[in-house]
């Protein structure tokens, strides 16, 4: 009995000695673009180490012995993306062209494995309105194509693609509203490589060209979700998982995207893992792709 009638009996690392690390472990995790910066420590008995969410992350047993080591996440469904299985082991594959341009490699090395938010689109006539209202259960974020979002951005790079972002770095008003936008501009045939953001959900509209988009599931299944968009179409990327988009067409592309964080963060898969400052060590990669340690070199 006490005043307030009730008891809480722990199970931490004093009542329970096995919770502690065992073994030496080194642990890693690589920030966002355009960083991409690895951050690693070597974690001994005892020591703790947090990974931010959506970030890849990794860790290795770097003792001659067992390791075990116990891992808290915040959510009761966190999801896990194993890269190497979602980007080269989804089912159906993703195509080799997407793969090789967005890990710079030549084809035949890439096939080596192989919601809260909402858009609308608003006409005007001259001098025409859209009477005073409010959304009662979001914040609104206008893009005005004939205004900031109207220079096409420059596709002339390895990739053929341009993102114009406008995030609460090059709009201080959007901070803490939840959400965001960009312009992505596609030459023939380029593309928006596998990525992730890591704090937002993406909704993409087609305003000119066809575009292939496509995102992966998270493990085990690792399934890829794939639709050719047209003109006016839309399509959502859940938060967090792996997607890219590929104008498909012989002429020019674009598309406009909604994201529901004012700093929804992008990791480009191939710069984080392949890219990273400083490298993740080669035997990591080696192993966790299956290939020989020259090919990862």
């Amino acid at each position: 009995m006490n005043d307030v009638e009730s008891n809480v009996t722990a199970v931490t690392v004093a009542e329970l000695a096995g919770l502690n690390t065992l073994g030496s472990i080194l642990v890693g995790f690589v920030t966002s673009n355009p960083e991409n910066r690895l951050i690693t420590k070597l974690l001994q008995k005892g020591d703790v180490l947090v990974f931010p969410k959506g970030l890849i992350h990794f860790q290795q047993n770097v003792g001659n012995g067992y390791a075990l080591a116990i891992a808290a996440l915040s959510s009761q469904n966190p999801g896990v993306i194993t890269i190497a299985n979602v980007v080269f082991g989804s089912n159906p594959a993703i195509a080799g062209d997407i793969l090789a341009k967005a890990f710079q490699v030549d084809i035949k090395l890439a096939g080596l494995n192989t919601l809260g938010i909402s858009m609308a689109r608003i006409d005007f006539a001259p001098w025409g309105i859209n009477p005073p209202h409010t959304h009662p259960r979001s914040t609104e974020i206008l893009t005005v194509i004939e205004g900031r979002l109207h220079l096409m951005g420059n596709t002339t790079n390895d990739i053929g693609s341009n993102v114009t972002a406008v995030t609460v770095a090059e709009l201080a008003g959007l901070n803490t509203l939840g959400i965001s936008m960009a312009r992505i501009d596609f030459a023939p045939w380029g593309i928006n490589p596998p990525h992730t953001h890591p704090r937002a959900t993406e909704i993409l509209t087609v305003i000119e060209g066809s575009i292939l988009v496509g995102f992966v599931t998270s493990n085990p299944e690792n399934r890829l979700i794939t639709k050719l968009l047209q003109k006016g179409d839309v399509f959502v990327f859940p938060k967090g998982l792996i997607h890219f988009q590929q104008n498909v067409g012989s002429g020019y592309a674009l598309a406009i995207a909604a994201l529901s964080s004012q700093n929804p963060g992008v990791i480009t898969i191939a710069n984080a893992v392949f890219g990273s400052n400083p490298d993740i060590a080669g035997d990591i990669l080696a192993k966790a792709f299956q290939v020989d340690i020259k090919v990862v070199q």
